[in-house]
């Protein structure tokens, strides 16, 4: 059996309306409505670049029920791009795009299937070169919510090729993800699967090996909660049944990026404002050519604690790095925005030299040299308890 390679892609979300874009410049609010779609040009890219046998998508490819004619369009042609190139196409839908959905009357390629929420389907994955690579198992969502371990469905074929299942499910109820078809790590293990291709978790992860159980996680993230690079894993097998460790292609075309800035020894708001501006910068160099929203979060001590109490303060430092970020993309256009998309403060005031307290001669140092009294001596600070005791005890204290 000759080796052959996959893509898993999950979690799309086409067309997604990306809400409280309100405010931004046009370009960045144009590029950011457009994401989900250029990212998925970039999953086709991957495809053609790393030469792969056929691609798996595992739900939720669009964003809503009543999904967009443009979303499915787009998918459609670009789904068609890679049947004509010999690299078939399989879907199932999640929650977000459930069969009971609005679905236009377009016509599909025959290199592109779409499992159904009946059963479980089950289809061989043929090569180009006509080679029975592998069986694809794979179910839809008939409705949005769906409680039902869909897992204790799947059942192997005996055709001895690689056995891949496609199933968009909620592992041993991870949290910030509604708990749908829920199943057990235990469950996807011990069915005879090779690989399970998951969908619905955002965040990629690796939660088994041998067998292999992958969320490949989201594409394009869509906002603060889904930071750092996205994209898709492409699977190398071997052997006919050896699949390699899933390699991970970002496929981002915007980044959400939150960044921790110090004031500790910075005196002046000049020497903040231009902190400010080397944390922006960097975040655009480490985005790697992509554009980036910047949460700044300001932390530590330093007497620039004072100004930063003070939410107008905050408000004009926003509003100067965002102006500048808007010069820049008007003389640069094409230039990756680094958007600060907003400006928190986590601050305190410098720290208190108690050594100093100690030694003065005030109300403040009378009490802590009396503190450090009693903290040598326990049976003066019973004492001292005692009497500061009875004080609040007695009801005549006070009139």
């Amino acid at each position: 059996m000759r080796t052959f390679r996959f893509l898993h892609a999950a979690d799309l979300h086409l067309d997604s309306p990306f809400r409280g874009l309100e405010g931004l410049p046009d370009r960045v609010r144009d590029v950011v409505r457009e994401s989900t779609f250029a990212s998925l040009k970039r999953i086709e890219e991957i495809a053609l670049r790393e030469r792969v046998d056929f691609a798996v998508f595992c739900g939720d490819l669009y964003d809503a029920r009543d999904r967009s004619l443009k979303a499915q369009l787009r998918f459609r042609d670009m789904a068609a791009r890679l049947a004509a190139r010999g690299i078939r196409v399989f879907v199932i839908h999640g929650n977000h795009d459930p069969e009971d959905g609005y679905r236009a009357a377009l016509e599909w390629p025959e290199g592109v299937h779409h499992f159904g929420s009946d059963g479980v389907g089950t289809v061989p994955a043929i090569g180009p070169d006509g080679v029975h690579l592998a069986d694809v198992h794979g179910i839809s969502f008939r409705k949005a919510s769906v409680t039902e371990n869909l897992a204790l469905r799947f059942r192997p074929s005996a055709s001895g090729v690689f056995q891949l299942a496609m199933l968009h499910c909620n592992v041993d109820g991870q949290p910030g993800h509604d708990n749908y078809a829920p199943c057990r790590k235990a469950d996807l293990a011990g069915a005879g699967f090779d690989y399970w291709a998951l969908g619905h978790i955002h965040a990629r992860a690796v939660l088994h090996r041998d067998p292999w159980i992958v969320y490949p996680g989201n594409p394009q993230g869509r906002s603060m909660k889904e930071t750092g690079a996205r994209g898709v894993h492409v699977v190398v097998v071997r052997d006919g049944r050896h699949a390699e460790e899933p390699v991970f292609h970002a496929a981002d075309t915007v980044r959400w990026e939150q960044v921790r800035v110090g004031i500790a020894g910075l005196e002046r708001e000049q020497e903040l404002l231009d902190r400010l501006r080397r944390a922006v910068e960097e975040a655009r160099e480490r985005a790697e050519g992509r554009h980036v929203f910047v949460r700044l979060v300001l932390e530590g001590r330093g007497p620039l604690h004072g100004v930063l109490v003070r939410e107008d303060r905050v408000r004009e430092l926003l509003e100067e790095l965002r102006r500048e970020e808007m010069e820049l993309a008007e003389s640069a256009a094409d230039k990756p925005f680094a958007w600060p998309e907003s400006l928190r403060v986590e601050t305190a005031g410098e720290a208190v030299e108690l050594e100093a307290l100690r030694g003065q001669d005030s109300f403040i140092g009378d009490v802590l040299r009396l503190a450090d009294e009693l903290r040598r001596d326990p049976e003066r600070f019973r004492q001292f308890r005692r009497k500061a005791l009875e004080t609040l005890a007695d009801t005549s204290w006070g009139r």
